[in-house]
């Protein structure tokens, strides 16, 4: 036996890789502009044997997740991480790739990861992108154990991969907001509008400050409460619709059994039984004729609602038509469910093989079409007593029997509406008072007018469901996430952001504070309510609601929920961007003063001016486009940002013979700093002195005690130069600005 292979059968048996710290980080990061999970990692002795020393480790990892074939690594290329397996990768890297990989297998795609190594031999970092955490958090555990079971050839099988899927997907359908909501995020995203979860379920909020909206689903801060109040009381929607001249079915409220028997005979057989305010076709019973099935209905209908209608009953399908906005944005039309008897299965056994076997149906939201629970559906037992059957009955071979009328509300069927039914049901809507709004309509075809054919409204709903028009079981989905964006975010003017206030980040690790103090006083001078997160606290239009540090994420986050906030100041440390990266996702200004501060910063591995210059320009890297950011062409590495930058890039010297400065005069570029004890504000060959401050040295005799030095000055001359504030306001809010370096007076 060769040396090689004593070594390998040796360690054949590995320690567990050891996870020593996992971090989520939230906002933009050192690693990407997106939410990532960083783990710290120990290989403990696999350190000395990467993959292709693992005795059969590729064929066995290969073979419990196929699908690794598609990750294209660095080679950047179809195979490219199976190359890297087979010419040697360490297994923090492998981790990485087996993570993405069970994610993207539960339906949680993912394409983005890295692994990198510190200055401790055997601890790497290793992040991947990560929309929930705790999603993130499953995801890693059950990558580590298929790694590691991989790694010593213990039994895992492809029924263990399902099972760390099953996992995962269940950790998806606890924390992750539900697929209604998530295509309006979807949306929103795509036209760079930012988004925040305020709860575990569906609250959203879209958008930042006073620019944002709320959304619940498919409901919005948009959405009356009277108007939902109005739907859910069926009886009063068809009272103000009839009113309006929009066609419904005559019904009446019914308080029993034999009343319901006597209003059917009134209103003529056959009838609708429903709840008055029930949801999602609950107890509802369609076509009833005789007493017997009438009585039936009114005891399914009862325990589904505070009151039970009795309704003519309107021939044809139902549709329902998605109202957003005040107009008809998708419609779905719903079909009879049937099952065909063998002579040998019971009903239920039919409907579980005929019906419930379809891919599209489930119990989770994501489905189109729903499991048809046969014993527990009361509508269903009672279609079946009409015809002579219980669920648990044998048909004879070759009978249909009926097991919905219409409870497959997802045919798509928008391109067939016909202009007078969009108009009626556009109505509708509106009558109601909703600008988001499910109706249901029945006609035999709905691209002809429903007053011609007999057809009506049935029901106008508050806060309608998505999916039937996302994934339609039949037909083209339809863009109703985008159409609710468009409704709440209309398109801007140009140079306008949807959503968006303006937002200025400063980062560095001296007096940075001052300087965002000064900022917020400049924006709040310009008439706007301002939100400041510093060292020095949180405040709010200048009133200090928190004394504590607030220079950090949560801090952050809190100024961005705030209706009132029309535009924030942000103080950035790197501790902090490590720990949970930006609070925002980009900003209109971002300021860098100096890339100090690496002797406080070891427990993240950072020891050296490279290291933070990677930290510090996150801080650029979220500059929008249109967008600006202010550096101290002073500091060589600083300067160096300019690159990196999407927008404008202002400098700011306290030379102001500084050959940077010359360099962006000579671009056409603006720059700040001070000659003749003045500040200088140059556009290109164009220079200005900054009008309403005069000469610096009067304002450094009323500060002699401040810490907001010179060269801050400029650093937030520059921000407020970049928001557009007045450059007389600019001088004028200089010489008023008390400096402290205690907080101002608390909120009363």
């Amino acid at each position: 036996m060769t040396g090689s292979r004593r070594i390998l059968q040796k360690m054949s048996k590995q320690d567990d890789i050891q996870l020593l710290r996992i971090n989520y980080l939230r906002g933009p990061n050192i690693w990407t502009y997106r939410p990532v999970l960083e783990v710290w990692l120990d290989l403990g002795g696999l350190e000395d044997f990467p993959s292709q020393l693992l005795a059969g480790f590729n064929d066995r990892l290969v073979a419990l997740l196929p699908g690794l074939i598609e990750h294209h690594c660095g080679v950047g290329e179809r195979g490219g991480f199976l190359q890297r397996l087979s010419e040697g990768t360490w297994s923090g890297h492998i981790l990485e790739h087996v993570v993405i990989e069970l994610l993207n297998l539960a339906d949680m795609p993912t394409g983005f990861g890295q692994t990198r190594s510190t200055s401790r031999r055997g601890v790497y970092r290793m992040v991947f992108r990560a929309r929930d955490e705790q999603v993130a958090r499953t995801a890693l555990a059950e990558g580590h154990r298929l790694l590691m079971a991989a790694i010593n050839d213990n039994s895992y099988t492809a029924a263990d991969v399902q099972a760390a899927i099953a996992q995962i997907r269940a950790k998806v359908d606890d924390c992750y907001i539900g697929p209604s909501t998530a295509s309006i995020v979807a949306a929103a995203t795509d036209r760079r509008i930012p988004h925040i979860r305020l709860n575990d379920g569906n609250l959203v909020q879209l958008g930042y400050g006073a620019s944002q909206r709320r959304i619940w689903t498919a409901e919005t801060d948009l959405t009356s409460a009277i108007g939902e109040s109005i739907a859910h009381d069926k009886d009063l929607t068809k009272s103000l619709l009839a009113t309006c001249g929009v066609p419904v079915p005559e019904g009446e409220i019914v308080s029993s059994a034999q009343h319901a028997w006597e209003a059917a005979q009134d209103i003529g057989l056959p009838v609708v039984v429903k709840p008055s305010d029930g949801n999602h076709g609950r107890g509802v019973s369609l076509d009833l004729y005789t007493q017997e099935e009438v009585e039936a209905a009114f005891r399914v209908a009862e325990p589904h609602g505070s009151d039970v209608m009795v309704e003519r009953f309107v021939r044809g399908h139902e549709h329902r038509l998605l109202v957003v906005g005040g107009r008809v944005v998708a419609a779905a039309r719903g079909e009879a469910a049937w099952v065909k008897g063998d002579g040998q299965s019971s009903v239920v056994q039919l409907v579980d093989a005929q019906l419930n076997t379809d891919s599209r149906r489930g119990l989770e939201e994501d489905f189109p079409l729903s499991l048809i629970e046969t014993e527990k559906d009361e509508a269903i037992v009672l279609d079946l007593q009409r015809q002579g059957l219980t669920p648990l009955s044998i048909p004879a071979a070759g009978r249909e029997v009926l097991i919905q009328r219409n409870g497959n509300v997802a045919i798509d069927c928008t391109d067939e509406i016909h202009p007078d039914v969009d108009h009626i049901v556009s109505l509708a809507a509106r009558v109601v008072g909703l600008d988001i709004a499910g109706v249901d309509v029945v006609a035999q075809d709905i691209s002809k007018p429903l007053h011609s054919q007999g057809g009506a409204i049935v029901e106008v709903n508050a806060g309608p469901g998505l999916l039937m028009h996302l994934k339609p079981a039949a037909g083209t989905p339809r863009p109703v996430g985008r159409a609710i964006c468009d409704h709440l975010f209309p398109e801007p003017a140009a140079g306008q952001h949807s959503g968006r206030i303006p937002l200025v980040g400063i980062a560095g690790s001296d007096g940075t504070q001052h300087i965002a103090r000064l900022v917020a006083w400049l924006l709040h001078l310009s008439g706007r309510y301002t939100g400041l997160a510093c060292r020095d606290g949180m405040f709010l239009d200048q009133r200090c609601v928190e004394a504590e540090d607030s220079a950090h994420w949560e801090a952050g986050q809190r100024l961005l929920i705030n209706r009132a906030v029309q535009a924030a100041v942000f103080e950035n440390g790197a501790a902090s961007i490590l720990s949970n990266g930006l609070a925002y996702d980009r900003c209109q200004v971002g300021v860098v003063t100096d890339l100090g501060g690496a002797a406080q910063l070891t427990e993240f591995d950072i020891s050296d001016d490279e290291q933070m210059f990677k930290v510090m320009r996150v801080q650029v890297d979220a500059v929008l486009s249109d967008g600006a950011a202010v550096l101290n062409a002073d500091h060589a590495r600083v300067l160096e940002m300019a690159a990196l930058c999407d927008g404008e890039v202002i400098l700011y010297s306290m030379d102001p013979d500084s050959v940077a400065i010359a360099a962006q005069r000579v671009k056409g570029g603006r720059a700040l700093y001070i000659r003749q004890d003045q500040v200088v504000l140059a556009t290109g060959a164009t220079e200005a002195f900054l009008p309403g401050l005069g000469k610096l040295a009067a304002w450094r005799e009323k500060r002699a005690l401040s810490a907001l030095t010179e060269d801050k000055l400029l650093a937030a001359l520059g921000a407020a130069w970049a928001l557009d504030v007045p450059l007389n306001l600019i001088g004028a809010g200089m010489e008023a600005f008390a400096s402290s370096d205690k907080p101002a007076g608390r909120a009363v």
